[in-house]
């Protein structure tokens, strides 16, 4: 929680003791609203959030920022403040120059006033599932925030930090990159003094460019850490490991490698059930058996594991945070009518989540049938990432269905890696490869569908899970 007199501190320089009002949140969706919230107009190319403002008020919001004057609601101009301080009885619109920037304005000013560290999370592939079990970690030591969803971008990480309280010790913030600067920009509002760096993928690079700019990009993170912070870095992705040269602060390497300071060995896939593994520290063997799915996801764990190493926390703490097992993957195992298992990994495709989640196909039971959609946004990478597809599939599945024009190149490269004509098959959409699938899948199947977000692969899921 914070007060009015905050926000027009942040804005102006000048703080309004009677500016008392007290402020719970701060959205950007009026159909997100809380009791005292301060709703945030954005304006936008398709939706005005000016035209929001009353439903915000009507659902509780005591406090919004404006750009121009919301008509029937009364309007507090920050440019015409005057001491003694009347506060309009709420609720009420505070004019300003521009929302976006106020708002990121309002969080950086108060992020500055809690004694809060902040842990910073980029990369490709992987951040929301690290900074799950990162949270799941410093929780057992930490009064610890984490960012909502993916709240990762200009707009996000703001209200993310808005919702921090005095009482917070620890916050964990994801940090999206698409243009160079924006993820120095993140650190500006954020100061984080640990960053963790996943690895670093095709995904974006249509619009950054080459795997190379998004290193860079992703680099900002570890530019931006303090000399007493911590970069927490993939010895296992060279892009990753050669940011050690861009940082100020202590590196801690993290991989499948012995030259990392904690690396990991013996890894076994247990399929639904989980994984086991080992985990190897300075002198220090450990034996673990964890819930998350796939060998893939020993790298989180690592990350996470390195976390708590980072801040001085014991093994059992760490080891009780991993193994919580609240917050997996955003794989849902479903059946079908028919009995088919299918697993749902729907969110969003690149190269390298693809082959993670054909890798976990090929260690479960069955037919094994990959339902692979278009990865989009890769730009130079496409052919190649779908090609690198396409031949793992080959190596691990029985039947391969691909979905959507750039998944020819999918399908191309199974054929040439030996699957049988036969058992490749390919549709325009999602929805013309439903009927098929309702035909194929059977009892003992198991099946994979994944595709990027645009490409409506859950849709398949829908229509075959409702059968159920």
């Amino acid at each position: 929680m914070f007060f009015l007199a905050d926000v027009i501190e942040a804005l102006t320089g000048s703080r309004f003791e009677g500016a008392s009002l007290a402020i719970s949140e701060a959205t950007i969706d009026s159909r997100q609203v809380i009791p005292a919230a301060m709703f945030i107009a954005l304006p936008g190319e398709r939706v005005d959030g000016h035209n929001f403002v009353g439903e915000a008020f009507r659902q509780g919001a005591s406090l919004a920022l404006v750009q121009r004057p919301v008509e029937g609601f009364n309007l507090l101009d920050l440019s015409r403040l005057t001491t003694p301080f009347e506060m309009p009885a709420a609720p009420f619109c505070l004019k300003v120059d521009d929302t976006l920037k106020a708002l990121q304005n309002i969080a950086a000013f108060w992020r500055r006033q809690l004694k809060v560290k902040t842990i910073g999370i980029t990369g490709s592939v992987g951040k929301s599932t690290t900074k799950e079990l990162i949270f799941d970690v410093l929780s057992q030591r930490f009064r610890t925030l984490k960012s909502p969803g993916n709240m990762n971008n200009e707009i996000g990480l703001p209200l993310a930090l808005l919702r921090l309280g005095r009482g917070h010790q620890r916050a964990i913030l994801e940090m999206g990159f698409y243009v160079p600067g924006e993820i120095a920009f993140l650190c500006d509002l954020a100061q984080p003094f640990m960053g963790v760096i996943t690895n670093i993928g095709t995904v974006h690079a249509e619009r950054a460019g080459s795997q190379e700019a998004i290193a860079l990009g992703k680099a900002e993170l570890v530019q931006a850490l303090p000399e007493d912070g911590t970069a927490i870095l993939n010895y296992d992705d060279p892009w990753v490991r050669d940011m050690n040269r861009l940082t100020r602060a202590h590196i801690f390497y993290y991989g499948l490698d012995p030259k990392a300071d904690l690396w990991a060995s013996h890894i076994e896939g247990l399929g639904l059930e989980g994984i086991k593994f080992q985990l190897h520290y300075q002198n220090e063997v450990l034996h673990l058996r964890a819930p998350l799915i796939g060998r893939h996801s020993v790298h989180t764990i690592l990350r996470a594991a390195a976390v708590g190493l980072a801040e001085n926390m014991t093994w059992q703490d760490i080891i009780s945070g991993l193994l919580q097992g609240r917050n997996q993957l955003r794989l849902v195992a479903v059946h079908t009518q028919s009995g088919a298992l299918l697993l749902d990994d729907t969110y969003n495709a690149s190269p390298e989540s693809t082959l993670a989640a054909l890798n976990l196909l090929g260690e479960l039971g069955g037919r094994k049938v990959a339902i692979l959609g278009d990865m989009l946004e890769l730009g130079p990478y496409e052919k190649q990432g779908h090609h690198m597809v396409g031949v793992r599939a080959a190596e691990l599945c029985d039947v391969l269905v691909a979905v959507g024009p750039r998944s020819k190149t999918t399908l191309e490269a199974a054929s040439q890696a030996g699957m049988p004509p036969e058992n490749i098959n390919w549709f325009e959409s999602a929805p013309d490869a439903i009927e098929f699938l309702r035909e194929q899948l059977k009892d003992g199947d198991t099946a994979l569908v994944k595709g990027s977000l645009g490409m409506g692969m859950a849709r398949i899921v829908t229509a075959l899970e409702t059968e159920s």
